[in-house]
């Protein structure tokens, strides 16, 4: 399998951080592979090397949003497979469940108040990128 992001993840630890990626940054594959063992679902691609490569960088993961770790991930009962919530838990992010095959599928957003989901009408690669650029950005 061929890694398509994973050296694109890796890249935000300089480029927000400052600092050269370590192999502590990520997870390995054994540890993704045992935190994901009693979930009934595959995670998509870009998930998987999202997780391999930042899973254990706390100040990405949790930069003003909170990326769920891989044991915490889970299904709601509209068919959504959670991994983000800001950090005052008004919305959270996932995946439609008949979308896990995509390498890199659209992101959802659900308003946590009013229990309705929306699309970001672009991919985790895509709005990943676009939120750590926010999140890190300067505002003069």
């Amino acid at each position: 399998m061929t890694d398509m992001f994973l050296e694109k993840f890796r890249a935000l630890v300089p480029k927000y951080l400052e600092d050269e990626w370590q192999e502590e940054d990520g997870l390995s594959a054994a540890e993704l592979d045992e935190a994901l063992s009693a979930h009934s679902f595959t995670i998509p691609m870009v998930l998987r090397e999202f997780y391999l490569a930042l899973g254990g960088c706390e100040d990405l993961m949790e930069a003003y949003h909170y990326f769920w770790d891989p044991e915490e991930l889970e299904v709601d009962d509209e068919g959504f497979l959670m991994f983000l919530e800001d950090e005052e838990e008004q919305f959270t992010w996932g995946f439609r469940v008949g979308d896990l095959g995509v390498p890199d599928p659209i992101v959802w957003r659900r308003n946590n108040a009013r229990g309705q989901w929306k699309s970001e009408e672009g991919t985790f690669s895509e709005f990943v990128f676009d939120m750590f650029d926010w999140a890190f950005s300067d505002e003069d």
